[in-house]
């Protein structure tokens, strides 16, 4: 049964989503099947998309909001929680 989840963020302050975290971020999102689409302000891109994750531009401490949607996307979002959560624990 197919799923659809959501999950809003907030960037640690020194950490812009570009280059390295983009990367990890990319990587995590990639290890799942489901579709997953993030957000931050107006723009919105493919969270399986390098390119398209650091075109939006997300700035430290900014919110991003997700939106997960197949069989795994609780999992999905809840490694993406993880990741984010060890950004926080990094910084």
């Amino acid at each position: 049964m197919s799923t659809s989840s959501e999950l809003t963020i907030q960037l640690p302050a020194n950490v812009a989503l570009h280059a390295r975290p983009a990367g990890s971020f990319v990587k995590t999102a990639m290890s799942f099947l489901s579709t997953i689409r993030v957000r931050a302000g107006d723009r919105e891109a493919n969270a399986k998309s390098i390119l398209e994750v650091m075109a939006l531009g997300a700035e430290g401490g900014s919110e991003i909001s997700l939106r997960a949607d197949g069989d795994d996307a609780d999992a999905a979002l809840g490694a993406i929680r993880e990741w984010s959560d060890s950004l926080e624990r990094a910084s």
